[in-house]
């Protein structure tokens, strides 16, 4: 940063403190402003980015007492001290420096500046650096699977963390296959005083052999008979909890018809999802030929109906 910059900027007021302001009321006022104004915090907010590299700017010179002394003193003569001026008259150049550093050179000899000004504002080479928030630990990533009736109800997992360091987490009820969880400051620390990184865990819930997961409700496909499908029946249904509940067929229900048992389904926070009961019709792959002789008879004594008729007809067939 050059000296110019130092004139023309107040950075007490730029992160609204008074000129005696301690260095923890400082670096508590500039992380309560680093935090309101992050790109992070603000995406696309070209302002707040602009008003974060101010704050880091300041606070980058008055968390550090040789810089803020040196800023003080170069502050306090533009508000009243001497002027830069050509010549070498009361007020000058030399009346300046001279009460600083010990008086000017005197004629004939030469002066090098280079030293002073590199100690003063920071040096020719690339001067004052920007302030740059300490890094963040690296995260712990890790992955654990459960089987659906332990992700609905929800349970504990331990994993070795930093140094060997035990971890348990808390995996909520209803869990989804894929959902990440998040237990922050247990990961790795900082290498540079940061804040440590977090904990992620995936969780992986494996397709169940019964039971389909559609959102907070539960699918589960139940076979019933011809006779129950049409003289209407009242059946068994299992739930994801090892329960059984019985479940009314209405006469003349078709296969493919979805009949809902509420409440027996996922709960995830408030949410409670329903047990969806999708009837198939279990045809007999092997009858008698008595029972197939009572069959004809049955089918004989039917209304003549087609029920592939209202489909040919959508179709424009």
């Amino acid at each position: 940063m050059a000296s110019q910059d130092w004139l023309e900027k107040d950075f007490y007021k730029v992160l609204g403190v008074s000129k005696d302001a301690s260095e923890s009321e400082i670096k508590k006022t500039y992380r309560s402003l680093a935090r309101k104004f992050h790109p992070d915090s603000n995406p696309g907010d070209a302002s707040a980015e602009a008003r974060f590299k101010e704050i880091s700017e300041a606070y980058s010179v008055l968390s550090d007492s040789q810089q803020r002394s040196e800023y003080d003193q170069i502050r306090a003569m533009q508000a009243g001290g001497p002027r830069f001026t050509a010549g070498g008259g009361p007020g000058g150049f030399e009346d300046v420096f001279g009460g600083m550093f010990g008086g000017m050179p005197r004629q004939g000899q030469s002066a090098d500046f280079g030293d002073l000004f590199s100690g003063l504002f920071g040096g020719g080479q690339g001067g004052f650096s920007g302030y740059r928030e300490p890094t963040k630990g690296r995260d712990v990533v890790s992955r654990v699977t459960l089987d659906l009736p332990t992700a609905i109800k929800g349970t504990e997992v331990s994993l070795e963390g930093p140094g060997g360091k035990k971890i348990t987490a808390r995996v909520p009820a209803g869990v989804k296959d894929g959902q990440k969880i998040r237990i922050r400051g247990k990961g790795h620390p900082s290498p540079d005083g940061g804040k440590p990184g977090d904990v992620i865990i995936t969780v992986g819930v494996p397709k169940h052999p019964i039971f389909a997961r559609e959102g907070d409700h539960l699918r589960v496909e139940v076979p019933i008979t011809f006779g129950e499908a049409t003289l209407g029946a009242t059946i068994e249904v299992p739930t994801i909890d090892g329960e059984v509940v019985k479940v009314k067929v209405p006469a003349g229900t078709p296969g493919g018809k979805v009949l809902r048992v509420k409440g027996r389904g996922v709960r995830a926070g408030a949410a409670l999802g329903d047990l969806l009961v999708e009837l198939q019709v279990a045809v007999p792959a092997h009858l008698s030929k008595a029972a197939q002789g009572h069959l004809e008879k049955l089918m004989s004594a039917l209304p003549k109906e087609n029920p592939r008729e209202d489909l040919l007809r959508r179709a424009g067939v």
